[in-house]
């Protein structure tokens, strides 16, 4: 499945440890400043994280992700905006599709049935993601015989199991999971070969946006300076046939895909009238 133009989906943590912004916008007057900050920018969808998933994060209770997230999606959906909530809790997912949320982002892929359950209730869009383990396991010696193809095999069965749930198929997008369980080699040949997943069907999202594979490349520490290098894997994956990202700077990274998908489509138009 494709769509037609390239989709930004800001990311909004309202956490004191996300590994890019954590602490920034846990005051929810700051994170809506943000959020407005990011559609202005080019965002077309908010993605609200109350949980940190870094490598090695600690997970928090229901109740304060619950406390730092579904309010800041109310205040959101109030406004107009579509709203995502990043949470691998069902009771979170229903307070915040119950608020105004319209997608879940789930990065342990809708492996708890009754997170399916929720999404299928409200007829709620689903980001289902690759990641082995958990945040506090995930980096440690990841392995894999052929990243893609598992990868690939993993969200198909997650996709499969949704669908059985009652979510439509043009209602799933599927995530290969840059940075959870990969090492830098990893996410270069999903990265390179990220077209092959939408061979399964599904609306395919590129998460690489200040990645650490970025500042392995770049020797950059500091995830605040990994948007440029961001940038040039979304132009990467819009050549590739990618339409969905979800990223920290929304204009830069539109940007970069919209220069790509013209290139593209001028290659195509090219080809056409030669054939």
């Amino acid at each position: 499945m494709t769509i037609d133009a390239p989709i930004i989906m800001g990311i909004l943590n309202v956490t004191p440890d996300s590994f890019s912004d954590g602490g920034l916008f846990v005051d929810p007057d700051l994170a809506v400043e943000r959020a407005e900050a990011l559609v202005r920018d080019g965002a077309h969808i908010v993605d609200v994280g109350g949980e940190s998933t870094r490598p090695g994060a600690d997970p928090v209770s229901p109740e304060e992700e619950l406390r730092r997230a579904v309010p800041v999606v109310g205040r959101l959906a109030e406004r107009g905006h579509i709203v995502s909530i990043d949470t691998t809790k069902p009771e979170v997912a229903h307070a915040a599709l119950s608020a105004g949320a319209e997608i879940v982002n789930d990065v342990s892929g809708f492996r708890n049935p009754v997170m399916r359950e929720v999404a299928a209730q409200h007829k709620a869009g689903v980001v289902v993601m690759h990641m082995p383990g958990d945040p506090r396991t995930m980096q440690i010696d990841p392995r894999y015989e052929d990243v893609v193809g598992e990868v690939s095999r993993y969200l198909a069965a997650q996709a499969r199991l949704c669908e059985a749930a009652g979510i439509r198929s043009e209602s799933i997008c599927i995530d290969p999971g840059f940075g959870f369980g990969k090492n830098l080699e990893h996410n270069l040949e999903l990265l390179d070969r990220i077209g092959e997943l939408a061979d399964l069907g599904y609306v395919v999202m590129a998460g690489t946006s200040r990645k650490r594979f970025i500042g392995s490349i770049l020797g950059l520490e500091d995830p605040l300076a990994r948007d440029f290098g961001t940038a040039v894997t979304v132009a990467l994956a819009v050549e590739r046939g990618i339409s969905v990202f979800r990223v920290h700077d929304p204009s830069l990274s539109r940007e970069a895909a919209l220069v790509a998908r013209a290139i593209v489509g001028a290659r195509n138009t090219r080809r056409e009238l030669s054939s």
